[in-house]
């Protein structure tokens, strides 16, 4: 029998041993936290600039490390870095890159258990949440990896013209690509983007959250420990923008490949190419819908939207934020997905029973208030939630509760902006058709859900819906859990830049460029 993997899918009854893993190895974290940790510019350690603190969104007295403040000179010195091992690492034969990867993907799963520990003190991810990150991050790298091999490194033959002709097509790397990474999957989003760009021989100078340094310096060690040459990756870290601002800004970077913000995509999209075209890959967020019909089964309903609502506390980019529901069967649905709600465990996500922690950081804290009364100040009517939690030790984190809310207008900003907070909005409609209709009429286009039995109505669903990742009678989450190979993860209209997505077939492939090789005897 093959050994129990936990994806976003299974989120549930793993095995005990697995429970035993994780709790030892938080026992493991807590006692080694508080280190201040260095940048890493090429092969060098810098630790001499000015820190900042890394807190436990769970416990903000709770300290996980400090990291340097990385200035505009140490990302130019990085980038310096990445350019002069561009040479070695471009010219390493493909298979030993994918050896390397493949051995940092192993070394990934063997730690599993700490590298979800980690996640949990400090990003808040309960256990199954994190342990699922920490999965997916080596599968995102082996299947990028099988992606190079299955095409040869991206090598092949072509057409003649002539008798003496030779002709081959190879794609080639750009050069230095940076690699700006966001807090909620803050291993698997920073594995994957990076390991695309080492994969096609690039070099990577990589910044991550700084609300999950900790997990990047990691990242950052075990590519080293499975034979990644120092040089190949840099590790800049600060607590605002002037990293992510220097590298937009240089010259010498060959690429791009963020996630976080439309703001800020959007911001690195409209500059970083004014010079001349450059690669910029962005996946941006997504507002995304889920329809319950008539015909949907409640129960299931219900569960999805619940799981792709709250899971994490939204702080996805693919959670669900809004529902249509036909007004039939609203009044059911509302009340079990409320029934569901109300029975969620908030707490510490360390502990086994938790499904919902805290929100990341003071800023996501009073944005969740502030929605809250903008809701009630619209019209909207809170049918679960609204409150942040300070009983007990909740006091010293950034607990809220999970919130549902009815009758704010359709027309409302909260039904159209991203929110990344725990909050998911109602309305009623008369039919499928306007369902999808108020489902496309936003600029974002992720991810996006339905339940219904009706077959006719899902194959509408997905032949008219303006979203990237389509999900039909989803109960572990009704617009979420995408996983490496089985669900490519690209963001349509205003959610991405590239069209090709992360977990798919084809992302390798961006990071290179194509070139025609003609020899004639």
């Amino acid at each position: 029998m093959s050994p129990f993997k936990i994806t976003y899918s299974t989120l549930s009854a793993p095995p005990e041993e697995m429970h035993r893993g994780y709790e030892s190895a938080v026992e493991s974290v807590r006692a080694s936290l508080g280190e201040t940790h260095p940048i890493w510019i090429g092969d060098r350690a810098v630790q001499n600039r000015p820190t900042f603190e890394n807190r436990s969104p769970i416990d903000r007295g709770l300290l996980i490390a400090k990291h340097q403040e990385a200035t505009a000179a140490d990302t130019e010195a990085a980038i310096d870095a990445a350019v002069a091992a561009f040479a070695r690492w471009s010219r390493t034969p493909w298979q030993e890159r994918v050896a390397i990867l493949r051995r940092a993907a192993e070394l990934i799963s063997e730690r599993r258990n700490e590298l979800a520990a980690l996640m949990t003190l400090e990003v808040g991810k309960n256990r199954y949440e994190a342990l699922a990150d920490a999965e997916e991050s080596a599968d995102l790298i082996r299947y990028y990896s099988q992606q190079v091999e299955d095409a040869s490194g991206f090598d092949r033959p072509m057409g003649k013209l002539s008798p003496g002709e030779k002709t081959r097509d190879i794609l080639k790397p750009y050069g230095v690509f940076g690699v700006i990474a966001p807090f909620n999957f803050p291993l698997a989003l920073a594995a994957g983007m990076s390991a695309g760009a080492l994969l096609a021989g690039n070099t990577v100078v990589f910044k991550p959250s700084p609300d999950a340094p900790t997990t990047g310096v990691k990242l950052l060690e075990l590519l080293r420990q499975a034979g990644l040459p120092a040089g190949a990756m840099s590790y800049l870290t600060d607590s605002g923008a002037e990293v992510g601002k220097t590298m937009v800004a240089s010259p010498k970077l060959s690429g791009i490949a963020f996630t976080g913000s439309k703001k800020v995509g959007f911001a690195i999209y409209q500059s970083f190419s004014q010079a001349r075209p450059r690669p910029c890959f962005l996946e941006l967020g997504g507002k995304n819908p889920t329809i319950v019909t008539a015909n949907a089964d409640l129960e299931k309903a219900a569960e999805g939207v619940m799981r792709g609502a709250f899971g994490f506390s939204g702080q996805k980019c693919s959670a669900t934020s809004r529902v249509y529901v036909h007004r039939d069967v609203a009044a059911r649905f509302r009340e079990l997905l409320v029934g569901k709600t109300r029975n969620l465990a908030i707490g510490d996500p360390a502990k086994r029973e938790s499904y919902t922690g805290p929100v990341i950081n003071q800023r996501a804290y009073d944005a969740y208030q502030s929605y809250v009364e903008e809701a009630r100040a619209g019209g909207g009517r809170i049918l679960t939630g609204g409150k942040v939690l300070t009983e007990g030790a909740l006091g010293n984190g950034y607990f809220v509760s999970p919130t549902i809310v009815d009758e704010l207008p359709r027309d409302h900003r909260l039904f159209r902006e991203e929110l990344f907070v725990p909050f998911v909005a109602l309305a009623p409609v008369g039919s499928l058709e306007e369902a999808i209709e108020e489902s496309n009429r936003v600029e974002y286009g992720l991810t996006a859900g339905i339940f219904s039995e009706d077959k006719k109505e899902v194959d509408a669903f997905f032949d008219r819906v303006e979203a990237g990742i389509l999900y039909a009678n989803r109960t572990t989450g009704s617009t979420t859990g995408a996983w490496p190979g089985v669900n490519p993860f690209c963001g349509w209209k205003s959610s991405g830049s590239s069209g090709k997505g992360v977990c798919g077939p084809y992302y390798v492939q961006q990071f290179l460029r194509e070139q025609s090789q003609t020899f004639i005897e």
